[in-house]
């Protein structure tokens, strides 16, 4: 009998801890948009640029890191992201006029690029099985939310004693050290011997040419905007908008004492929250039809979102809605990844994929820089959450007429 391929291998252990890491300090960015605005008497616009164009600049890198892992290979082109990323913490570290950190932020965004889902995920999705590869892609983005548990408490623990400049430069360090994981992973090449022959400029024409892979690229903008809104701007929001957490009750009794830490905790409840949804998402998509699967987490991150801001902001509310948001956070990753995968196959992956992130990216430099700008206007984040749930209910839409099926004219096997 034919024994069947484990789940668990190197490469998707390296995959997970590399983006663990990565994720775990793109999380953190948001606790630190008081102290850096408070230090330096700025407007919140100011470091919400930096942020916003931090996740642009992870778009515009995402195809750049994708081709180039297919052209110098997987862990060249991660070693590359990471000396990218912490040279950017470490310029950020020392800067002091918001220019300097919005323009160090294109360093940041890039090495986010070249350690994140767009690499990972290829070449995680290379090495599984077909029977795995769903679940494969899950678990590796439930990494990401697994550091995005940790990552904005760890910083906010570590403003309580050091800088915020140090917390940076503590957070370069352990990028460059998860490098040493890289030994591990050695992914075979899975793309069929016809896939391989393709050039990536005929499957990129063929995929430029399907109405389909339009709509994946229009309905991954939301998820963008809603994901890095709510990571830059939901600590900040939290701190000034919602009620005050009172003495005796179950968040003071463990020690969530002030509103300020009640906003990192959220951003880790939602991570929490997000390994079980994404899980959950990859097992689903490989029994079902990924674009529906697609549509209801838009829908259901829509209904979510605007209950939450019609009803009084109170800490059981935030908890409530950060456990409900978390659950669909990332899940749209391992079935949009997988969905291109499906229908253009694994050869490009992490070009096709990458390209359809920057939509996704798009929408976060949106989000980011929206909600602050609109902070400053209005002094309030009411007008651009309810942005965000227009452009959910649009991704829910645009996501059912895709043809969930192999491109025709792409070679097979």
């Amino acid at each position: 009998m034919q024994s069947r391929a484990p789940l668990f291998t190197p490469v998707l252990i390296v995959g997970c801890i590399i983006i663990m890491v990565s994720f775990a300090v793109r999380a953190s960015f948001g606790v630190f948009q008081i102290p850096i605005a408070a230090e330096f008497a700025w407007a919140r616009s100011e470091f919400s640029l930096a942020i916003a164009i931090q996740n642009l600049a992870w778009g515009v890198g995402q195809p750049i890191f994708g081709a180039l892992a297919e052209k110098i290979g997987d862990r060249r082109a991660i070693i590359i992201g990471a000396v990218v990323y912490a040279l950017g913490l470490l310029l950020s570290a020392n800067s002091a006029t918001p220019i300097e950190h919005q323009t160090y932020a294109w360093l940041v965004g890039f090495g986010i690029a070249g350690t994140g889902f767009g690499v990972i995920l290829a070449v995680v999705g290379r090495a599984a099985s077909d029977e795995n590869r769903s679940m494969s892609l899950a678990i590796a983005t439930a990494a990401g939310s697994a550091g995005q548990v940790f990552g904005a408490p760890v910083a906010e623990w570590m403003l309580g004693f050091m800088s915020w400049q140090m917390t940076f430069v503590s957070f370069a360090a352990v990028i460059l050290a998860m490098l040493l994981t890289l030994p591990m992973m050695r992914a075979p090449a899975m793309a069929s011997r016809a896939e391989l022959e393709e050039s990536m400029g005929q499957i990129l024409g063929k995929a430029f040419r399907d109405p389909s892979y339009t709509l994946i690229f229009l309905g991954f903008f939301s998820c963008g905007y809603q994901l890095a809104f709510i990571t830059a701007h939901f600590p900040a929001f939290v701190t000034e908008m919602c009620g005050p957490i009172l003495a005796g009750g179950v968040l003071h009794n463990i020690g969530i004492t002030t509103t300020s830490a009640l906003g990192a905790v959220a951003i880790s409840l939602i991570g929490l929250a997000n390994i079980a949804g994404t899980l959950l998402a990859g097992w689903a998509g490989k029994r079902y039809s990924k674009k529906y699967l697609l549509a209801g987490i838009y829908v259901g991150r829509t209904v979510i979102a605007a209950a939450f801001i019609m009803f009084p902001i109170t800490p059981g509310t935030v908890i409530l809605f950060s456990v409900g948001m978390g659950a669909l956070w990332l899940a749209t990753v391992p079935l949009t990844s997988g969905l291109v995968a499906h229908i253009y196959g694994l050869r490009y992956m992490g070009t096709l994929y990458g390209i359809v992130f920057f939509s996704h990216q798009l929408g976060s430099f949106l989000g980011v820089w929206l909600g602050g700008r609109m902070y400053d206007i209005y002094g309030s984040y009411t007008g651009v959450w309810w942005v965000g749930v227009a452009v959910g209910a649009f991704s829910a839409v645009v996501h059912l007429p895709i043809r969930e099926k192999r491109l025709e004219g792409l070679v097979t096997a």
